[in-house]
């Protein structure tokens, strides 16, 4: 039977070739055939000689909610300088923090916090693995000495970045950010666009300009604290900042803005996030005691669906308060006051006034996932818990309305950044795409599939909005590619843009 099978295979071998019109010969050329030689690296148009990079915390490489040395190290202007240094890039220097372990303080006290890191099942604080960190990098004790070829301030809004003083420590904390605070050397009251230019740059990159005048609104569920920024004065900002910086002969790149609304801090907790298991026999009494008589109240002036009875064997939608919402604190304080009485009906009023359902349209927060389910100080039991027997507040949840409010706010940003760079002749980066991309079908980086999910989808890190460090290098990628179509450079078809395998998705809980 083996004598057989093998005449078998060689048989099948052999008509195979036959079919190819191979010879041996010929399969032994193809495979001692070496590919054609990659062009040499040009630059093209552009000069790589003095690369500033401007922006925000995507600039600086922020990632797992902090910044760090390894993340510093992996942020897309310095992945992007160090192909530059290739064909005569010059040094990149970058205000590196004191260490691993991220966070900010100030004369000795933490302004912010250390780093996020993967604790099983997904993002925890640092120091519940680690223990307690000392937080070296200190905005009063040890800020660095410039000039800095990477100015990404997390945090900077549009119009921050050509503000004098933004980076005066005796402004801090009312007028000035600690990122700021540690870029401007002997120069307090210089801006950071200001910085930029007194280096003449070469080459620069502008980044998520505009990014945090639509995430501030975004990450505080649109309750009003953060507003968007005005279309006209973002304008102003910006025409200010690209004038400033093409007046030096300097061409450039500029990234446009994504849908923010597609990271994973607004897509990961669920908008039906209450189990039944959890609630136990709660649920038959909350159906009895509020959530039976609201249904009533709310059908009886024409909203049938505003809220429904818990199920006892699906998902349950979480309990918001939507400031959209059809106030019926009035009709609630009404109904309820022949029973419960005026004091405890008016408290209920107020209460669920504005309170609804969530639907699938609504975007729950990341931040909502330790908030749902917890105790509210204040309304007695069984009305105070979040999400399910108390509404959860406006900062948690964005509805459509805000959705769209951040939706129409980018779509003009995008608008006059794209005029922008038409009219500078600078390249424009469309990173809107990428993300869309990657939060539909997932997008293919070398030989991964990145997409959005927290934790294991590898393009966003642990805050569930800054990039992990191989979300960087795509980004980096991304601006190479678009540098070689405006200025003729050809970083890509000489082989010279990173690789994904060479950037990691998350850091070590021991990285120090």
């Amino acid at each position: 039977m083996k004598t057989y099978k093998y005449i078998l295979l060689s048989a099948l071998a052999f008509s195979f070739m036959a079919c190819e019109n191979d010879t041996l010969e010929d399969l032994r050329d193809k495979i001692n055939t070496t590919p054609d030689p990659l062009p040499e690296l040009t630059a093209g148009s552009a000069d790589f000689s003095n690369f500033v990079a401007v922006g925000a915390s995507f600039t600086a490489g922020f990632t797992d909610n902090a910044l760090f040395i390894a993340s510093q190290e992996n942020s897309f202007p310095n992945i992007i300088a160090n192909q530059f240094a290739n064909i005569g890039g010059g040094t990149f220097t970058q205000p590196l923090m004191s260490d691993n372990f991220g966070g900010l303080a100030a004369g000795g006290n933490r302004i912010t916090q250390p780093r996020l890191v993967f604790g099983g099942s997904g993002p925890v604080p640092l120091e519940t693995l680690i223990g307690p960190v000392t937080v070296g990098t200190d905005i009063v004790l040890n800020n660095p000495t410039g000039p800095f070829n990477n100015l990404g301030i997390p945090g900077a809004k549009s119009f921050h970045l050509v503000a004098p003083g933004y980076g005066n420590l005796s402004n801090f904390p009312a007028a000035a950010n600690p990122y700021a605070v540690r870029v401007t050397g002997n120069a307090p009251n210089a801006s950071i666009v200001e910085l930029a230019v007194a280096q003449s740059p070469t080459f620069f990159t502008l980044s998520e300009f505009g990014g945090n005048d639509v995430l501030g609104y975004a990450t505080t569920g649109g309750d009003g604290s953060n507003p968007i920024t005005p279309t006209a004065t973002f304008d102003a900002a910006l025409n200010a900042t690209v004038g400033a910086l093409a007046a030096t002969g300097a061409k450039g790149a500029i990234g446009n803005l994504p849908n923010i609304t597609s990271l994973s801090f607004f897509t990961t907790v669920p908008h039906n996030a209450i189990s039944p298991a959890a609630l136990g026999a709660q649920l038959a009494v909350l159906n009895a005691q509020l959530y039976g008589p609201l249904d009533n109240i709310f059908t009886a002036f024409g909203e049938p669906d505003r809220i429904n009875l818990l199920s006892a064997t699906a998902a349950n939608p979480v309990l918001i308060n939507d400031e959209n919402a059809a106030d019926r604190s009035a009709q609630i304080t009404g109904a309820l006051t022949p029973v419960l009485g005026a004091p405890t009906a008016t408290a209920f009023g107020a209460i669920f006034g504005k309170a609804r359902q969530a639907t699938a349209d609504d975007l729950i927060l990341l931040t909502a996932a330790s908030a749902i389910g917890s105790a509210v100080t204040g309304p007695p039991a069984p009305v105070n818990i979040n999400g399910v027997s108390f509404p959860l507040p406006d900062n948690f949840v964005l509805t459509p309305e805000e959705q769209m409010e951040i939706a129409t706010a980018t779509e003009a940003y995008n608008a006059s950044l794209s005029s922008a760079a038409s009219t500078n002749n600078l390249a424009l980066v469309d990173l809107n795409s990428i993300l869309v991309e990657a939060s539909s079908t997932g997008i293919t980086f070398d030989d991964y599939v990145l997409n959005t999910d927290l934790v294991f989808g590898g393009l966003i890190s642990l805050d569930g909005v800054h990039p992990t460090a191989r979300g960087y290098a795509l980004m980096a990628s991304s601006f190479l590619k678009a540098i070689d179509a405006t200025y003729g450079s050809n970083f890509e078809a000489s082989g010279n843009l990173p690789k994904a395998g060479d950037y990691p998705t998350n850091f070590s809980p021991t990285l120090q």
